[in-house]
């Protein structure tokens, strides 16, 4: 790989990491009724996707649906065998408990992620149903079509699933 390669790779990560910090500092603001804190977070994170997304077009980190599901597979796959339960157990062992949650909700989530890309890649091509899908805000369980009253992976009832379209 080439110094460019290992330095689009990496900005491509620090990019998308900061995006994702913004948006949990734009949150807080709000929380705090600061709203123009909030949307200048919430620029600066748009901002950031802007910049990761062309890093990722330069190393062609983006092929045709086919190919993502597959990679989309791959990685939740990796992410819920091998990396989570790792992490899962450090933090039980270091007695961290919230780590240990927010491990443990991770990897059932790319479970079901896995699923429903694989569902999803087995179809492709197929018509069929037109659906969204829901999110719960407390671990990221992923539902389709409709959400449950009761998330099956956090336990939390009527929270309120975001539905993505």
């Amino acid at each position: 790989m080439s110094k460019t390669e290992e330095f689009l790779k990496a900005a491509f990560a620090g990019e998308s990491q900061t995006n994702r910090r913004y948006l949990a500092f734009a949150r807080k603001a709000e929380e705090e009724g600061q709203m123009q804190a909030a949307r200048l977070f919430r620029a600066a994170a748009e901002a950031e996707t802007v910049h990761a997304l062309n890093y990722l077009k330069a190393i062609r980190g983006v092929r045709g649906t086919r190919e993502n599901l597959q990679e989309a597979i791959s990685v939740e796959s990796r992410a819920f065998k091998s990396v989570y339960p790792e992490m899962v157990e450090a933090a039980k062992g270091e007695g961290n408990r919230e780590a240990e949650d927010f491990f443990r909700y991770a990897l059932e989530s790319e479970r079901v992620h896995a699923e429903l890309f694989q569902k999803l890649a087995d179809a492709l091509g197929n018509p069929g149903e037109n659906y969204s899908y829901y999110v719960c805000p407390v671990c990221g369980h992923t539902a389709e079509k409709t959400p449950p009253s009761t998330c099956p992976i956090c336990g939390i009832k009527d929270l309120g699933y975001k539905k993505m379209e």
